[in-house]
């Protein structure tokens, strides 16, 4: 039933020391779109006084999440929910612990359609505790100023896209119109307009960023 990501293996080690810095010692964590189960069984080994609540609306996914949770005896992670973001932002699909100490996602905004990042947003921004952080890991493009009042978080003013990440939202797009590479500057505007703020850059290998929401 596991399923196996190599990029998630690979991401795994840079995303979880963010959330070392990031998270609470205690509380519910979401995971949304937990994919394979790689991620929340490491987070969840590493971040044991945090009860985690790892999501897919795919039934192959849930099932990969499961097995990957058992093998791991980790008693601190529940059992995956059929979460779709869209619904959930809606007030529809799985009851949530509420308030949440924390939100993560990780690979989901690129690769849904713009409607997703959206709900996200609005989904943390009502279920989150005050000041609680929704942290999402992913590439991103970087063209256009941030706008709003400063100071923004170091790292945050955009550079030169690079050439791999525009080359993948290309394919992206190619294979599903939906879908691509989100401008950092569109996900903050749309952010604060939900009521979070960005708090924290973190430039990460193979240029992607991790990006610290706070409600």
């Amino acid at each position: 039933m596991k399923q196996h990501s190599s990029a998630a293996e690979r991401n795994v080690g840079p995303i979880l020391a963010v959330l070392q810095q990031e998270l609470p010692p205690a509380g519910a964590v979401l995971e949304v779109a937990s994919g394979t189960g790689q991620h929340v069984v490491a987070f969840a080994a590493a971040l044991r006084g945090l009860s985690w609540h790892p999501s897919d609306p795919q039934p192959e996914a849930r099932a990969s999440i499961a097995a990957y949770v058992a093998e791991a005896e980790l008693p601190n992670v529940a059992a995956p929910l059929a979460l779709d973001v869209i619904a959930a932002a809606a007030g529809a699909g799985p009851a949530l612990p509420d308030p949440l100490a924390a939100i993560v996602c990780c690979n989901m905004i690129h690769i849904s359609p713009w409607a997703a990042t959206g709900a996200l947003l609005e989904l943390a921004a009502a279920q989150l505790a005050p000041g609680a952080p929704l942290v999402t890991y992913g590439p991103y493009l970087q063209t256009e100023p941030l706008r709003g009042p400063p100071p923004h978080p170091e790292g945050a003013q955009p550079r030169n896209t690079a050439a791999s990440n525009a080359a993948f939202d290309a394919s992206l797009r190619a294979r599903d119109p939906a879908w691509g590479l989100r401008d950092l500057a569109a996900v903050d505007a749309a952010a604060r307009a939900a009521g979070l703020r960005l708090a924290r850059v973190v430039e990460m290998p193979a240029n992607n960023l991790t990006l610290v929401w706070r409600r």
